[in-house]
């Protein structure tokens, strides 16, 4: 074979036992193309034993050829068509390949963790408001370092427990029924699909946790928390006492730990108080969307809070009170887009700042070890000398609401004003169409004068 030439195209070569080669010259060169030629049913059928080459890496050597040629032959002998012999062996080896890949696909899925579970859930399960922004803080801070890597499978309630107990043990009980939440809607999610009910074939283990055994015994998950007449006015007195305070103190000691509340947190509070607006819709208000020569307020649908995703567009009609206090507002950030700018004056600042920046300077009720770095730390806005507990800005929409029905205005026009979605037949909602403009610019107007005569 190594002397073969192109000369030798279509020759013929023959070993033993019916082993035979045909010649074949290419522009890459000669190669040889073997095959056994055996009787099978009265016919004669080719099994092909391979090709050998000059050159070529796919070249097979002529003992493998011969090796080929041994097995075929054998085959025959045992009553087998090598050809038949041959296809039914790369079908097992395929069918071999397919089961491995298969057993590996059934344990994957088998030992998907509870981390697996929480990215395919933020991905295809839930969509909040923020894009999900504080689920994904929340997890990473107090649930997937714990639980993040233990397969569904095998996840209990008292995974959950040490989880959410953790998170007691700091004092949070309001973070506790959030992560309980949310966990639970996480796996009620997953029980309604594939693959991840089939590893919950035990059951949902948040179902067999009780929150309540986790919490404070005073802890209430529904606030009711008012601010009297008194309370609103000592809350005035703190702002202004804080800011005399401030000025009066010397240069060189203004750094001694006194603050004044910020000017903005300041109308924020008042806003929210005589609009009954939530804290986040103010803090995303454009000015673009308020008309002071009107004293109008158009909330867009998009910057509401809804119920079950559901939101509607909102119009404030302002009362001389709340009106004041978006002027003063405007003489500090009206050169912005934003209402509430962020530091970078590019959006709107975050809409837990005013919270936090509140809740600070109530830290008697916070039960924190030490300060948090570079926020206020003191009692400073706790009103009543604390027998009420806390107050939080959502509580002023509350407070404003209450206030409301203390002057009158009817139960419907208090929902309209808080923006809530009425419920009633679509029958109805399709043919009654008054906007109660009127009727809420009065009630507006009453809880405006209210405030006015309390706060003198």
């Amino acid at each position: 074979m190594e002397s073969l030439t192109a000369e030798d195209n279509g020759k013929t070569l023959r070993d033993d036992g019916n082993l035979i080669g045909k010649v074949i010259a290419r522009q890459k060169g000669v190669s040889v193309s073997f095959y056994y030629r055996f009787k099978w049913d009265g016919k004669f059928k080719d099994f092909a034993c391979g090709t050998w080459a000059k050159t070529g890496s796919k070249s097979k050597s002529l003992s493998d050829i011969r090796s080929e040629h041994r097995n075929a032959s054998r085959k025959v002998a045992e009553g087998l068509d090598p050809t038949s012999a041959k296809k039914a062996e790369k079908i097992e080896a395929q069918t071999a390949i397919a089961a491995t890949i298969a057993e590996a696909e059934r344990l994957a899925a088998e030992n998907k963790t509870f981390e697996n579970l929480f990215d395919e859930w933020l991905r295809d399960g839930v969509s909040r408001q923020d894009n999900n922004a504080e689920l994904r803080r929340s997890f990473k801070k107090d649930i997937l370092p714990v639980i993040g890597k233990r397969p569904l499978r095998s996840l209990t309630e008292k995974d959950l427990l040490a989880v959410l107990r953790a998170v007691r043990t700091r004092g949070l009980n309001r973070t506790v029924v959030i992560l309980y939440n949310d966990i639970g809607q996480m796996l009620r999610w997953a029980e309604k699909r594939k693959p991840w009910r089939s590893l919950m074939i035990d059951g949902n283990p948040i179902d067999l946790v009780n929150v309540q055994t986790l919490l404070d015994h005073d802890y209430q998950e529904e606030r009711d928390r008012v601010l009297s007449s008194d309370e609103i006015c000592e809350l005035r007195g703190i702002f202004a006492r804080l800011e005399h305070d401030y000025d009066t103190l010397p240069a060189g000691q203004k750094y001694s730990g006194i603050r004044p509340v910020n000017s903005r947190v300041q109308r924020a509070v008042w806003i929210c108080l005589s609009t009954l607006c939530r804290i986040g819709e103010l803090l995303k208000a454009e000015w673009k969307n308020l008309d002071l020569e009107k004293g109008t307020w158009f909330i867009p649908a998009l910057a509401t809070k809804g119920r079950k995703g559901k939101r509607q567009d909102h119009h404030v009609f302002l009362s001389n009170f709340a009106l004041e206090q978006f002027k003063r507002l405007q003489k500090e950030t009206g050169s912005n887009p934003f209402c509430f700018p962020s530091k970078n004056g590019e959006c709107h600042v975050d809409i837990k700042t005013v919270s936090k920046l509140i809740g600070d300077r109530q830290c008697r009720f916070k039960k924190r070890s030490k300060p948090l770095s570079g926020r206020h730390h003191d009692d400073s806005l706790v009103l009543n000398n604390g027998t009420k507990g806390e107050w939080t800005p959502h509580d002023l929409r509350r407070t404003g609401a209450t206030m409301m029905q203390e002057l009158g205005v009817t139960l419907e026009i208090i929902d309209r004003c808080q923006n809530h979605l009425l419920a009633g037949s679509k029958v109805r909602r399709h043919y009654l169409h008054h906007d109660y403009a009127k009727e809420k610019t009065e009630a507006w107007r009453l809880l405006g004068e209210r405030i006015e005569t309390i706060l003198a």
